[in-house]
C-alpha cells in the first residue's frame, strides 16, 4: 500500500510517504503562505517522487494536538481529497499511541490499525 502522512500540527509541516519499502520525506515552514498552498506542496512532494494523488492507498493526518491553523488547513485539505479522489484516511494523534514507546511517522499506518484509529473520522485536538 502507498501510504501519504500529513502532518501540520507542529512548527513544521511534515509530509512522508510510503511506496512498499521506500520511504520519502520532506517538511516546509509552518507558515500561513504554506498553509494555504498545502495542496500544491503535496502535488509537488509527489512529483518529486515520481507519484501522484492517484497513486495513494490511504492517507494519514495529524489531528493534533496543535496549531489551531495547522490543524484545520491540513485536515479540510485531507477531507477535500477524499471528497474528490476518494482517498480515505485516518485522522491520528500521537496520543493515541502512548503506550508505544517510541513512534515514527513510519510507524503511523500500523499503528493505526493496531489501536483501531476509525477511517474518515474527524476530531481534531486544539492546543488552547
Amino acid at each position: 500500500m502507498n501510504n501519504l502522512i500529513v502532518d501540520a500540527a507542529k512548527d513544521k509541516i511534515f509530509l512522508t510517504f510510503i511506496v512498499s519499502k521506500n520511504i520519502y520525506t520532506c517538511s516546509h515552514e509552518n507558515s500561513k503562505i504554506n498553509f494555504e498552498k498545502l495542496m500544491i506542496l503535496i502535488n509537488e512532494f509527489l512529483e518529486n517522487n515520481k507519484s501522484t494523488l492517484s497513486d495513494i492507498d490511504a492517507i494519514y493526518v495529524n489531528r493534533g494536538p496543535g496549531s489551531f491553523a495547522g490543524i484545520r488547513n491540513s485536515l479540510s485539505t485531507i477531507k477535500a481529497l477524499f471528497l474528490t479522489k476518494k482517498i480515505d484516511y485516518y485522522c491520528f494523534s500521537f496520543e493515541d499511541f502512548r503506550e508505544s514507546e517510541t513512534v515514527k511517522y513510519v510507524d503511523v499506518p500500523q499503528l493505526c490499525k493496531q489501536y483501531k484509529i476509525k477511517k474518515n473520522l474527524i476530531n481534531p485536538i486544539y492546543l488552547s
